[in-house]
């Protein structure tokens, strides 16, 4: 299993960007400025893109895993390589996601703790509804851990 960093033609990797933010023109707004990772382990098993955010604050805008590989670990060696790459660079990793059964439990497990939301995020931002987990996302939780 290897991790690298993609430095162009961050697109070829649209369809599991996709995974993770489901309008392009959302990812069209960090994509560039932001530093993506792949993960290969016998193929592409998962993607993350990062962005600085000032003061100190570097966030995981998207994580996706191939839905084939899931619970497989991949997500959380992707959270860890972030943390294990940026640590000393950065004081804090946030990442911002739906309040969704799906996603809050596993950033919880990666040690992330509830920082604060943005209201009607989803609904302000996004041309149609957004559904995780059978719950229409609304308010963006931004959650943080220390590096």
């Amino acid at each position: 299993m290897k991790i690298y960093e993609v430095t162009g033609n961050k697109k070829q990797y649209l369809e599991l960007l996709l995974l993770a933010d489901e309008q392009e023109s959302m990812i069209d707004r960090y994509l560039g400025r932001g530093t993506m990772f792949v993960l290969d382990d016998g193929g592409i098993k998962a993607e993350c893109v990062v962005t600085d955010e000032g003061d100190g604050i570097l966030e995981l805008k998207n994580l996706a895993v191939d839905p084939s590989c899931r619970r497989m670990g991949y997500g959380r060696r992707m959270v860890e390589f972030i943390k294990e790459t940026f640590r000393g660079a950065y004081k804090i990793l946030q990442v911002g996601t739906g309040d969704s059964p799906l996603t809050i439990p596993f950033y919880r497990a990666c040690g992330f703790k509830r920082s604060h939301v943005v209201k009607n995020f989803f609904t302000d931002n996004y041309d149609h509804p957004i559904f995780e987990g059978g719950i229409q996302l609304r308010d963006m939780i931004y959650m943080q851990l220390k590096l």
